[in-house]
């Protein structure tokens, strides 16, 4: 069973570690019959989490821009890793959740080289010479990446009306985020291509494990692995990158840490396990509009009258990914 198997009619995903309690960490999915109004339930809560998830993602380019203000690119994205991977400990811990199966371990990994590590890292290191709009092109092309990795990894393909939505959602927000940014391609591409691919393979192998164990231990259980390559990293890249604490960077630093990299990531998995990783990345359309609005309001960026118009088209284009089967 995997999570994308949970977008099928009329079938949920049971995860037993989410009620089981200390036992739950590594019990696998089990698979239940429930009628409509059952499904239609987890369907909308599902829903609910992955947005949930897209809010918290929206508002990473516009924090990492304020912890630049105090925090190097690479001590940034250590020190953020750090802080996310103790919290997630201190969570695993209270709870006293076993380590999960020797079998989930590469799964992990890619989860952690994805979605911790590689992705803060590149856009990062991008947004030190890129506007956030052009940071966002990224974004609009995660959710076509996240779903091609999901159909070659879980070998379910989605409709042909899927695909076409899914294509000129990304079709809109690119041409939005790149009018925005005035046409032209800036330095840090490069850095932001490779994060969009790193991170499809995380969100991808993360939604996977969310069939078989609690999202939110998918991403801690990630984060821990990561934490003596944080830790380490944080202490060399401080005494290269000294820190000049601003409230902006503290905010900054606070909110990348726990609100996108444990808060997102946790509610992005259980909603991926939930709908489906290929619908649960269509919503991710709304994220590039989400995160203009949050450069207009924190960073003082002005936009186009261009921005309700593509709003408009991409929440037609998320309603029809949402509706098309597979």
């Amino acid at each position: 069973m995997t999570a994308q198997d949970s977008a099928t009619p009329r079938t949920s995903i049971a995860v037993s570690g989410d009620s089981a309690g200390p036992t739950g960490g590594d019990t696998g999915g089990t698979v239940r019959r429930t009628g409509s109004v059952s499904d239609t339930h987890g369907t909308r809560g599902g829903t609910l989490l992955a947005a949930l998830g897209v809010v918290a993602f929206s508002l990473t380019f516009p924090s990492t821009v304020w912890g630049l203000e105090s925090f190097g690119p690479w001590s940034l994205v250590a020190v953020r890793s750090a802080l996310a991977a103790l919290i997630a400990g201190g969570f695993l811990l209270a709870l006293r959740f076993p380590v999960p199966a020797r079998r989930h371990w590469a799964g992990l990994a890619v989860v952690g080289g994805g979605v911790v590590v590689g992705f803060p890292l590149l856009t990062t290191l991008a947004l030190e010479t890129s506007t956030t709009s052009h940071a966002a092109v990224v974004v609009g092309l995660l959710p076509l990446t996240t779903a091609a990795f999901a159909a070659v990894r879980t070998g379910r393909r989605p409709s042909r009306a899927f695909w076409l939505a899914a294509l000129a959602g990304a079709a809109v927000v690119i041409a939005f985020a790149v009018q925005q940014s005035g046409g032209t391609l800036s330095s840090g591409d490069l850095y932001l291509f490779g994060a969009l691919l790193v991170c499809a393979a995380g969100y991808t192998e993360g939604g996977r494990l969310a069939g078989v164990m609690p999202g939110w231990q998918v991403v801690g259980w990630a984060l821990i692995g990561c934490l003596p390559l944080a830790v380490t990293g944080a202490a060399v890249a401080l005494s290269f990158e000294p820190a000049r604490l601003t409230a902006h960077g503290v905010i900054g630093l606070g909110w990348v840490a726990a609100g996108s990299t444990f808060f997102g990531l946790y509610v992005w998995y259980r909603g991926m396990a939930s709908i489906g990783i290929a619908r649960a990345s269509q919503l991710q359309l709304a994220q590039p509009v989400l995160t203009l609005a949050w450069s207009v309001l924190l960073l003082g960026e002005h936009l186009t009258p261009a921005a309700p118009v593509a709003a408009v088209a991409v929440l037609v284009c998320i309603a029809v990914t949402q509706r098309a089967g597979t």
